[in-house]
């Protein structure tokens, strides 16, 4: 089906000036400060007008307890012990890292230039 009149740009603005999306309100939580959305529990603390209707902390202790369960299953099936993948990865200081990138981004090339037609790659070392 065809469109048999069209709209002008003042109707198809009027009509999407509805459309902005509008900030999110926060007000702080009468137990921790912490800031929430109005009329709902706290993230933080489990607190809705100021009883406590979640308990947030026994929560966290049974997901850390899974999440470690989960970690040793993954290790016990591929085969790696804790020591042995520490082994494997060496843990580099902070000067280590920085001369590693400086190292990495010395190798990047600068520039192209073309040379009988085909295109060489000039990198900093060359210049």
């Amino acid at each position: 089906m065809v469109i048999r009149m069209r709209h002008t740009r003042a109707h198809t603005r009027n009509r999407r000036s509805h459309h902005a999306l509008k900030e999110t309100s926060l007000v702080a939580c009468t137990n921790c400060k912490g800031m929430t959305r109005p009329h709902h529990m706290c993230l933080s603390c489990g607190f809705y007008k100021g009883r406590q209707v979640l308990d947030l902390s026994s929560l966290k202790v049974a997901r850390d307890a899974r999440m470690k369960a989960k970690r040793e299953r993954i290790r016990a099936e591929s085969g790696v012990t804790p020591t042995a993948a520490r082994e494997e990865a060496p843990q580099l200081s902070a000067g280590e890292v920085k001369e590693e990138v400086k190292a990495k981004t010395a190798r990047k090339t600068t520039r192209t230039r073309k040379v009988d037609g085909a295109s060489s790659a000039k990198t900093k070392e060359e210049n």
